[in-house]
C-alpha cells in the first residue's frame, strides 16, 4: 500500500472514529435531557396532584407521572441500540472486517 493510500485510509478510520464519539455524546446528552425534564414533570404533576388532596401514594403512583417517562424511554431505547448495538456487533462494517480478518489468516496459514 503506499503513503496517499496509508494516509487516506488513516483520515477515514480517524472520520469514523469521531463521528462514533459525537454518535455517543449525543446519546447521553439524550440520556440526561430525559432524566432531568421527566424529573421535573414527575415533580410538578405530584406536588399539582397533593395539592388536589391526593395521598403521596396516589399522587406517585399515579400512571400519567409514568407515561411520559415509558413514552420517551421507548425512544430512548432506540437511540441507545441504534449507537450500542446496531453499530456495534451487528454493524455491515463488522461483519466485513472478520471476513477480511478471517481472510487474512487463512491467507498466513498458506504461507506457513
Amino acid at each position: 500500500m503506499d503513503t496517499d493510500s496509508q494516509n487516506r485510509e488513516k483520515t477515514e478510520r480517524y472520520l469514523r472514529a469521531e463521528k462514533k464519539v459525537e454518535d455517543i455524546k449525543g446519546f447521553y446528552i439524550h440520556l440526561l435531557v430525559y432524566v432531568c425534564v421527566n424529573l421535573y414533570i414527575s415533580i410538578k404533576k405530584i406536588s399539582r396532584n397533593l395539592d388536589n388532596g391526593e395521598t403521596f401514594d396516589e399522587a406517585f403512583y399515579d400512571l400519567g407521572t409514568f407515561i411520559v417517562w415509558m413514552a420517551w424511554g421507548i425512544g430512548l431505547a432506540f437511540h441507545a441500540y441504534n449507537i450500542f448495538i446496531k453499530d456495534g456487533i451487528l454493524e455491515k462494517r463488522w461483519e466485513e472486517r472478520k471476513i477480511k480478518e478471517y481472510m487474512d489468516k487463512d491467507e498466513q496459514k498458506n504461507w506457513d
